[in-house]
């Protein structure tokens, strides 16, 4: 009998998207599939149209809003599949991916997980154009955690498919990370494994340029999480293996934080820097922009980044000014002149 694969959609406010999403899962090649979804409190109509979809293949659960970690958490007690396919409500999957995946995993040695081609869009899957990175091969758990820190790349969750003896042994989603909470989950499941198997056949579509999303947030709760989730990544390698390589390689995770961040949370700052002698010292040299790259040489990367922070808040204020015009002019609307003016 076909293995049953499990296919995990957290939703919170993706009423546009969601209905795309379901059908890209739907039309997956591989038939032995079971799709959950959880809602976590949305407030538009993503609960509406996630349960438009709902049969013996397609679950669809509620919940008070608890964020995305909690959803994906619920909706993994809730899975019965010997495979795990995570997809947020706002991501594709290309027919084959999983498929293709599976069909891989099955050649592979024993407690491996696969990989998979991606590529951003921002309007639609044709926009997509697939680039190799140095994670599109197969690696070993270590190669491949060191490959990603040192050049900064990334995976995004729907990407990748993992037996589910694998997601057990990483444990749960850490439901108290907002920001990252991919990066340090994945990290444990790539540790809990014996090497991850890359598929190129395998493709799979992360929508980008969406206002208001998690990974644009730059609140101090965000900042909080994207340092603990560098935190509990750098335990988690380094426990596996302590030693000049994995040590500077986890200094190059603090760096970056201090690099983006600055000038902002002067107190993470502090424990970065902190984090940073200690495990090595500084070895990155900061870069951005041409534009920022200009001031940098001049007046230093300290100084450059106080600009580009200034000029952040000026454009983020005027947005939210305009914000707030339209609000006032659809709560007149329809009034009375008299009471308009």
């Amino acid at each position: 009998m076909q293995p049953l694969v499990s296919v995990l959609i957290p939703a919170y406010n993706s009423a546009n998207w969601i209905g795309q999403t379901i059908q890209s899962v739907l039309a997956q090649t591989w038939p032995n599939l079971e799709i959950i979804i959880v809602d976590d409190g949305s407030t538009d109509q993503t609960l509406a149209i996630a349960r438009t979809f709902a049969s013996d293949r397609v679950q669809v659960f509620t919940q008070p809003n608890q964020g995305a970690a909690a959803a994906r958490n619920h909706a993994i007690r809730k899975a019965q599949g010997d495979y795990i396919q995570f997809i947020d409500a706002d991501d594709l999957l290309a027919p084959d991916k999983i498929s293709q995946q599976i069909k891989l995993l099955q050649a592979s040695p024993p407690n491996c997980i696969a990989s998979g081609a991606w590529s951003r869009f921002y309007h639609h899957p044709r926009e997509a154009a697939f680039t190799l990175d140095a994670l599109w091969q197969h690696l070993s758990p270590m190669d491949w955690l060191i490959a990603a820190w040192q050049e900064n790349l990334m995976m995004h969750p729907a990407a990748w498919l993992v037996p589910r003896s694998i997601i057990d042994a990483a444990g749960e989603w850490d439901e108290g990370l907002s920001l990252n909470d991919d990066g340090e989950y994945f990290c444990r499941v790539i540790l809990a494994s014996q090497g991850v198997q890359f598929c190129g056949h395998a493709k799979s579509f992360y929508r980008s340029g969406i206002s208001g999303s998690l990974s644009d947030r730059k609140s101090d709760a965000a900042y909080q999480s994207a340092y603990r989730a560098i935190e509990l990544c750098t335990q988690h390698l380094l426990q596996v293996e302590s030693t000049p390589r994995t040590q500077a390689v986890c200094s190059m995770l603090f760096q970056r934080f201090i690099y983006e961040t600055y000038p902002a949370v002067a107190a993470l700052q502090c424990q970065a820097e902190r984090q940073v002698q200690a495990l090595g010292g500084w070895t990155l040299p900061p870069s951005g922009s041409p534009s920022f790259e200009k001031l940098s040489k001049r007046f230093g990367w300290r100084m450059a980044k106080r600009i580009q922070y200034f000029i952040y808040l000026i454009g983020y204020r005027r947005w939210k000014t305009q914000q707030q015009q339209k609000l006032r002019q659809s709560q007149t609307s329809g009034l009375p002149s008299w009471l308009e003016s």
